[in-house]
This record gives structure tokens, C-alpha cells and sequence, in this order.
């Protein structure tokens, strides 16, 4: 019997994707067992405005054309079509009737992880998915329960500290953040003016 692929998910806005999102799933790829990294495009909220979130096609498409050259990482609209609002722990299950055959991880920044308990359902997401937690620079402290916790796995990725609110904000003000961006997704923001 064939080894299951393995398969993190790396949930966001990514509004825009940037070079931090993309450093850190190619380190997970990279350096961990996963076989597979697949960027799930959070879609928008219906309940929330948000003025500077861009339509879900946009921040999809730039999720795929950043990630052309890393044939490991996959650009996922999965939740796209799932009722909203929407948790974590319904995409999980979707995606495990979906793809029987593919055990799915969930990968997370260990700023979520200090406020994992208070996500839907998570005793029930550790019962039955492995957890990939990335560095981050963050307030407070991780819940004694998911210290050493045989579902957690601690990767010691690069600490990124590049935000898309950041880079939003800096190319309203007409800076050049092209560096911080893959160069595929900088074009096409830059030729279809957002976020200015």
C-alpha cells in the first residue's frame, strides 16, 4: 500500500500574496514531510465589508501566478463554494470526502496558535489533523494543552515579517514594494491599479 500524499493547507486572505506567504509554504514544502503545499484563498465574507479586501478571483488569480514556477505549491479556491461564514474545521471535512486518498495538515503561524482554542471545533481538527505551526513575532502565550501536543509539529521556518496590510497600505502612498512581491503578482497589480 502507497504511502498517502501529504498535503498542508495554508489558509489566507492573501490580499495581495507576497513573498513572506510564498517563503514560508516553500520552507514547509521544502523542509518538512509534506509533499504538497496548497494556499486556500479565503473568500470574502458576505456579513463583512471590507473596502480593501479584493473580489476573490483577483486574489486567486494572483495566488496562481505567483505560484507558476513551485510545482509543490497549488493555489486552492476549495472553500469558494462552501456556505459562508465558514470554519476551518467544514473545509477540513470537505476536503477529506473530496480526496479520500490524501491526508490533509493544516498549517498555521504560531500567532493563531495562541488563540486556537477558541476556534470551532479545534479538540476535533487535533483529534484527526496534524498541525504545522510556523515562527511568528506575536503577543501572548500558547495554551499549556498544545505544548509538546503529538499533533503539533513546530517548523523552523524563517520569521517573516511582511504584511499585506503593510503593502496595501504602502502602494496607496505610492511606494515601491515591488521586492516584497513575486514579480508575476507585482505586474499584475501594478496594470490593474489596485489597492491604490
Amino acid at each position: 500500500m502507497a504511502e498517502r500524499k501529504k498535503i498542508g493547507l495554508y489558509f489566507g486572505t492573501f490580499n495581495p500574496i507576497h513573498s513572506g506567504h510564498l517563503t514560508i509554504a516553500n520552507h514547509l514544502v521544502e523542509f518538512s514531510d509534506l509533499d504538497e503545499v496548497w494556499l486556500v484563498v479565503t473568500p470574502h465574507n458576505p456579513h463583512k465589508k471590507k473596502k480593501s479586501l479584493l473580489d476573490d478571483i483577483h486574489r486567486l488569480t494572483m495566488v496562481r501566478i505567483a505560484l507558476e514556477d513551485y510545482p509543490k505549491l497549488k493555489a486552492s479556491n476549495i472553500e469558494f463554494d462552501l456556505p459562508q461564514p465558514n470554519y476551518t474545521v467544514n473545509t477540513l471535512a470537505h476536503l477529506e470526502d473530496k480526496y479520500p486518498e490524501v491526508s490533509f495538515c493544516l498549517i498555521m503561524g504560531e500567532d493563531n496558535l495562541k488563540s486556537f482554542h477558541k476556534w470551532k471545533n479545534y479538540e476535533v481538527i487535533l483529534e484527526q489533523f496534524e498541525v504545522y505551526v510556523y515562527p511568528r513575532i506575536s503577543e501572548g502565550k500558547i495554551e499549556t494543552q498544545f505544548e509538546g501536543h503529538a499533533s503539533i509539529h513546530r517548523v523552523d521556518a524563517p520569521i517573516m515579517e511582511l504584511s499585506s496590510t503593510f503593502i496595501r497600505k504602502a502602494i496607496k502612498a505610492g511606494k515601491n514594494v515591488r521586492p516584497m512581491l513575486p514579480d508575476t503578482v507585482w505586474k499584475y497589480l501594478d496594470e490593474m491599479n489596485f489597492y491604490r
